[in-house]
């Protein structure tokens, strides 16, 4: 006889359904497992037999066969414990096999019998209500599968006898409620930058379209101190983003307590990061930080300090919005729509342009510094600004006359209100912000005017913008055009959005 328990299989963020099948069998003692299991995976065998014997349930001396199937799949992780047990407590008649049947099952078992959480638990969830089954997971992941949906049956528990208990009516447990993480403090505020009334307003338009942003200056300029207070200026996730960035945490095992939250991520690897902590990869494939920072921000600072090949490796996620891990045995693919914001110094020493400053090596400093990051890389970026040293008189300013976050906030949001309503309507709901509309979706709601044409041209011939940069001069000025809650798109916008992409050498 062979006993059945549903399960899953991670690739990317997708679920797939793998089924657990147990047979014990006479012959010479031996727990055997196949279907491509990992070294975690066939490690389970020791887990559940001790997981079985505190529980009081003994294996039989025969021979045990365990099939993950389909077999042509590879199997990772701790999470198929739990249903390799059950399979087996079926087996022997400790539980009855149609109380699994309506089940997907997921669980690290300990020696003790106690169920650990295990990653990946809320795309299962929603596999499982796709697939009209309920679910079986660890208590801690029991929040976490709560999001998935009301009508999802959830059986959370915290070790193997209190699911015993459950499944044979003994002892019934409630159902887990799904838990949202409230932040205890509050992000930094804008009012606390001084001066910098130009990299202010370059920061609000980045936010109100989705744009990517790159700030050159000296040391303690206030890059970092800009970048940082972006999270307090942009809008909570929808429902739809919230989905899509809580289960790419759930996979990367970050979803603490199964609590999400709708604010955005915001990601700052340092610059040290290789190429698979930044764009995802590994033995078992796991997301990078720019899919963590999916639908949020990714702070890359000192950017030319970045191995080049890390920063070209994120050409295709900027641009497509998804990163794509081809291995010889998988091709993993996970959302990686982010908002990237870099800094950097002028130069190795970082005061090049500075007044009264003079480099030794003079215009190479500058030249071999900024050749650090590739044109390709450079052509994805829409806004390139100045941030220059604040002036004493800035320093010395009294504090609280610069505008607070939560009006700029304010813009922001009615800006991306905005957009998404345009969208929708043009029959791409889809798309939220005008950085993630496509190049003929941008150019049918911008329409430029024939003035604006004629200094697109100018431009275009003039600094030999490429295909992909004249798009991205659209996208910023139909941003500009939102937060001046302009239907049209005139020509100050299209010279204040070229202004941000011509106004720097690197440009």
């Amino acid at each position: 006889m062979v006993t059945r328990v549903q399960t899953v299989a991670f690739q990317g963020i997708e679920a797939v359904p793998v089924d657990v099948q147990v047979q014990i069998a006479p012959g010479l003692p031996a727990f055997i497992m196949v279907g491509l299991p990992d070294k975690a995976v066939k490690e389970s065998g020791e887990r559940v037999r001790a997981a079985l014997v505190a529980s009081g349930l003994g294996l039989p001396p025969k021979r045990i066969t365990v099939n993950l199937a389909p077999a042509d799949l590879p199997k990772e992780g701790s999470h198929y414990d739990l249903p390799i047990a059950l399979g087996l407590m079926a087996a022997i008649g400790a539980i009855p096999q149609d109380a699994l049947d309506g089940y997907l099952v997921l669980g690290e078992l300990g020696l003790d019998g106690r169920m650990a959480a295990v990653a990946g638990t809320l795309p299962a969830a929603i596999a499982a209500l796709g697939r009209g089954l309920g679910i079986i997971c660890p208590a801690p992941c029991g929040p976490e599968a709560a999001w998935a949906g009301d009508e999802l049956d959830i059986v959370a528990v915290d070790s193997l006898l209190a699911l015993v208990n459950h499944l044979t009516g003994h002892q019934l447990g409630a159902r887990p409620l799904p838990k949202r993480w409230m932040p205890s403090t509050n992000l930094p505020d804008l009012s606390e930058v001084r001066g910098q009334q130009v990299a202010r307003r370059a920061l609000e338009v980045a936010a109100a379209g989705g744009h990517n942003m790159l700030m050159i200056g000296p040391p303690g300029a206030g890059k970092s101190m800009l970048a940082a207070r972006l999270p307090s200026i942009l809008p909570p996730l929808n429902a739809r983003e919230l989905l899509d960035v809580s289960m790419i945490q759930s996979i990367a095992g970050e979803l603490a307590g199964g609590a999400i939250s709708d604010r955005r991520p915001f990601r700052a690897p340092h610059h040290s990061a290789s190429m698979a902590a930044l764009v995802g990869g590994g033995l078992r494939v796991r997301p990078g930080e720019v899919s963590l920072a999916h639908n949020g921000v990714l702070f890359l600072d000192e950017l030319p300090e970045f191995a080049p090949q890390v920063l070209d490796s994120l050409r295709q996620p900027l641009e497509s919005g998804e990163t794509v891990i081809a291995r010889a045995n998988a091709r993993v693919s996970y959302p990686s729509r982010v908002q990237l914001i870099a800094a950097m110094n002028p130069c190795k020493c970082g005061m090049a342009g500075s007044p009264g400053h003079t480099c030794k090596r003079g215009a190479a400093c500058a030249s071999d510094y900024q050749g650090r990051v590739s044109g390709p890389f450079l052509d994805r970026i829409d806004i390139r600004i100045d941030v220059p040293a604040v002036s004493a008189a800035d320093m010395i300013a009294p504090s609280g006359e610069a505008e607070p976050s939560a009006a700029v906030a304010a813009r922001v949001h009615a800006a991306r209100e905005r957009q998404r309503e345009r969208y929708a309507a043009h029959g791409a709901a889809g798309v939220f912000t005008n950085a993630a509309a496509g190049a003929s979706l941008i150019e049918s709601v911008v329409n430029p005017d024939r003035e604006s044409q004629a200094l697109l041209l100018q431009a275009a011939e003039r600094f030999n913008l490429s295909a992909r940069a004249y798009h991205r001069v659209l996208k910023v000025a139909r941003t500009l055009a939102d937060l001046a809650g302009s239907d049209k798109v005139a020509r100050p916008h299209i010279a204040e959005a070229l202004s941000y992409r011509l106004n720097l050498a690197l440009g």
